[in-house]
């Protein structure tokens, strides 16, 4: 399985680099499955729903966070839904949402994300 992993995508200028170069980085390394660290692409600090539908629209299969993705409180009903966007791995177990998370990336790939 080939994997492309984008570390932190931090606000804006972040997005905008996502935006002009994911169709090209997939044309060029024919991924199974794209994951990217989301948590700070808001400004910087944490992640909105929007923002999050913005990413996986772009083709990212995968978000992964970290303790910023808090920082935008209205996240919490996303993730309890959306099994794309997984909680950090060092929360205690039952805090917060999110347990296994299952996705099919468009391109054939199969995760399972157990934080």
């Amino acid at each position: 399985m080939e994997i492309l992993f984008i570390g932190d995508i931090i606000g804006e200028p972040g997005r905008k680099i996502v935006r002009a170069q994911l169709q090209r980085l997939v044309e060029t390394y024919h991924p199974d499955l794209i994951i990217a660290n989301g948590e700070n692409a808001a400004g910087g600090f944490g992640i909105t729903s929007e923002i999050a539908d913005e990413l996986l629209f772009l083709g990212i299969d995968v978000l992964t966070s970290g303790n910023h993705v808090w920082d935008k409180k209205e996240i919490e009903p996303y993730m309890a839904k959306q099994n794309r966007l997984i909680r950090p791995a060092n929360y205690p177990e039952g805090n917060r949402v999110g347990e296994c998370n299952h996705c099919n990336a468009k391109r054939g790939g199969r995760c399972c994300a157990k934080p």
